[in-house]
C-alpha cells in the first residue's frame, strides 16, 4: 500500500493514473516524475520495490501538494478579496472570475440552480 502526502494510491490502477489521486499531481506531472525516476508508468503500486516507493514519495513531496497547495490557493484568493480587485469581488459573489458571461452558463461556480424564465405573470390558481 503506497501512501504519498497522506493519500493512499489505489493498488488496482496504473501508477500514472493512481498518482493523480494526490491533489496537485496531474497526468503530466505524474508521467514526468515516473520517467525521471526510470519507473514504468504502466506498473501497479504493488509491483514497486521499497527503494522505488521511497524515491517516488520524495520526488512527489518536493512539489507543493495536498494541504500546502490548498492553503496557497486560498491565500491567493483571500489576497484578491483584501485588495478589493475585480477578480476578488467575483470570487466573493461566487461568480465566474475570468470574464465569462452568466446569462446561460457558469453552472459550476454558481451552483447548478436552474430557474426557468417566465413572462412575469403569475399563473391563475384553479379553485
Amino acid at each position: 500500500m503506497l501512501r504519498i502526502s497522506g493519500v493512499t494510491i489505489p493498488d488496482n490502477k496504473r501508477l500514472e493514473i493512481g498518482l493523480t489521486t494526490v491533489y496537485g499531481v496531474g497526468r503530466p506531472r505524474a508521467q514526468e516524475t515516473l520517467m525521471g525516476l526510470g519507473i514504468d508508468p504502466g506498473k501497479r503500486p504493488t509491483d514497486l520495490s521499497a527503494a522505488q516507493e521511497s524515491a517516488l514519495r520524495e520526488a512527489i513531496e518536493k512539489f507543493s501538494v495536498e494541504g500546502e497547495l490548498k492553503r496557497e490557493i486560498s491565500g491567493n484568493i483571500r489576497r484578491l478579496k483584501d485588495i478589493k480587485s475585480y477578480r476578488g469581488s467575483r470570487h466573493a459573489k461566487h461568480l465566474p472570475a475570468h470574464g465569462q458571461g452568466t446569462k446561460t452558463n457558469s453552472r459550476t461556480v454558481r451552483g447548478n440552480v436552474r430557474k426557468t424564465m417566465t413572462s412575469g405573470r403569475r399563473k391563475l390558481e384553479k379553485t
